[in-house]
């Protein structure tokens, strides 16, 4: 009942720039938080920045003044902007999204995963 497709991923050369997309669908009644983490071979999936039903944002400390994580409410997306971009951002990105959709009888919560958009940094 709910889908996350992300998108703008790509190659990009050190100091570059990249946004990233992510469109929530399906039987919304309202999101309520939208996150991007992202996943380097051989490591943890982290979170890297996250904005709240109140729009209060959290940023990783490695991507503070470089990405900037922003919403379109009545399209249900969200935007990750990254800019300066260096080697060490090289990883797999993945959108979180938080809210409630509804069904043919019930009102539910949800907490869904896109399927990730892979974004490398090189020379």
């Amino acid at each position: 009942q709910v889908q996350l497709v992300e998108s703008g991923g790509g190659l990009v050369q050190p100091g570059g720039s990249l946004r990233l997309s992510c469109k929530v669908s399906g039987s919304i009644l309202r999101v309520d938080g939208m996150g991007w983490y992202r996943q380097a071979p051989g490591t943890e999936r982290e979170l890297v920045a996250a904005i709240g039903d109140d729009d209060e944002i959290t940023y990783a400390d490695s991507v503070k003044g470089r990405f900037t994580i922003s919403r379109d409410r009545p399209e249900k997306v969200a935007y990750l902007q990254m800019t300066n971009l260096k080697p060490e951002d090289t990883a797999v990105y993945y959108c979180r999204s938080e809210g409630i959709y509804s069904t043919l009888s019930r009102t539910r919560d949800y907490d869904y995963w896109g399927q990730g958009t892979q974004v490398t940094v090189s020379s």
